[in-house]
């Protein structure tokens, strides 16, 4: 493929969804369309392929500012109902990160601890418009003398409230086992001993980043669907690294491509963003992403039109591997097998479950796609690419199939 037989803007993209005109899918139905039409018809019929992924997203977090106090304070040490937030900003900003545990918690010393409450439920609390109590101390400066302050605030209250999290969305992961002889506790769930059950955690044919493996359209500056509000990816995310092994069809077979995203609190919805306690790993944010890929040629078409059948993730073991940072690998399995309920490692049969929510995954990418044809949400030109593969190149694995 030499040239592209479709050529979209994303300028022309929007002209139709002003007018009603755009065709706008979720990724698993184009899954369906690129099978029966190919990648150039695929190109033609459809506009906007609309991801979605719903699942703990622990590198999450909000800025908020408490406006200034009588007498004015400069903040110290502060809590969100008794659980720390950070308070090393200016004097009345503040960061609330989501695997903050409430004061007092026995964390992992009753093990495994129960982490009932931490950042990420302050934060889904806030979005959610509830009443919390803010407490603040300060150490006294000429210009802002006060040493504590206590108030019952909501999101109202606030003069800013923004959720800011570092990484999010990640291309891909690991499915995860446990080849000991205990049960481990871990993000990635309860994972039983001598390989009793695996967990994943990735809506797969419908992520975001799966959508777009080489960041073609994703891109800093792109306007996404955060925690049921409008929000923006920003940079790449920590730990973005796109140069991993990818299979024959170009998808990564583990963690790469990240996102920094970043939207306003006060328009989000708590179903889309929502406080999680790991049971013996601690607290974090589960959170609902949605991203629009423009079909503007065959490239984009081909790889939105993936399935889960191609994507593949590596096994890794949970149990004594991973914690001791060691790189070794179990094979490999598809999210078709992963979604099955059960997969196969040397010849043993083994359950699998999901971390994330494949049916919220669905409702988020549902949701993007009801606000793109009613016109209330248009796509945004992309400021800046996010870093590329040095050594992967999409055109290499394009095929009309």
């Amino acid at each position: 493929m030499e040239e592209y037989k479709v050529n979209k803007t994303i300028k022309q993209i929007n002209e139709k969804i002003k007018r009603g005109e755009a065709v706008v899918i979720n990724a698993e139905e184009m899954v369906d369309i690129v099978k029966k039409e190919g990648i150039v018809d695929a190109a033609k019929k459809v506009d906007v392929v609309t991801t979605g992924t719903f699942g703990t997203m622990c590198s999450s977090g909000a800025f908020i500012n408490f406006g200034h106090t009588t007498p004015r304070i400069k903040a110290y040490k502060a809590w969100l109902n008794d659980v720390p937030v950070y308070a090393g900003l200016a004097a009345v900003d503040l960061f609330i990160g989501a695997t903050s545990v409430k004061e007092g918690d026995p964390l992992n010393k009753v093990h495994p601890g129960n982490f009932s409450y931490g950042g990420g439920h302050v934060i889904e609390d806030l979005i959610a418009k509830k009443t919390l109590e803010l407490r603040v101390e300060g150490y006294g400066t000429d210009c802002y003398p006060r040493n504590s302050f206590t108030k019952k605030i909501t999101i109202r209250d606030l003069s800013y409230a923004t959720l800011c999290n570092p990484r999010n969305a990640c291309q891909n992961y690991t499915c995860a086992i446990n080849t000991s002889d205990k049960t481990v506790y871990t993000y990635m769930g309860i994972l039983k001993p001598h390989m009793a059950n695996a967990t994943y955690s990735s809506a797969g044919q419908l992520s975001p980043l799966l959508n777009d493996p080489f960041y073609l359209t994703i891109a800093i500056g792109t306007r996404i669907l955060l925690g049921g509000g409008i929000g923006y990816v920003a940079f790449p995310g920590t730990q973005h690294n796109p140069n991993v092994e990818r299979t024959e069809r170009g998808i990564v077979l583990s963690a790469a491509g990240t996102l920094a995203c970043i939207g306003d609190m006060e328009k989000m919805n708590p179903a889309f963003v929502r406080g999680a306690s790991i049971l013996g790993y601690g607290t974090s944010l589960t959170i609902g992403i949605g991203i629009p890929i423009p079909i503007l040629n065959e490239e984009i078409a081909y790889f939105t039109g993936i399935g889960d059948e191609d994507i593949y993730v590596y096994i890794e073991d949970y149990g004594s591997d991973y914690p001791q940072n060691k790189e070794k690998t179990y094979g490999k399995v598809s999210y078709k097998q992963l979604k099955s309920g059960y997969i196969e490692i040397n010849g043993k049969r083994i359950s699998s479950s999901p971390m994330s929510s494949y049916f919220e995954a669905i409702e988020v990418a549902e949701t993007l796609k009801s606000w793109i044809k009613d016109k209330k949400f248009l796509l945004s030109e992309p400021q800046e690419k996010l870093p590329q593969a040095k050594k992967y190149k999409p055109r290499k694995y394009i095929r009309d199939e």
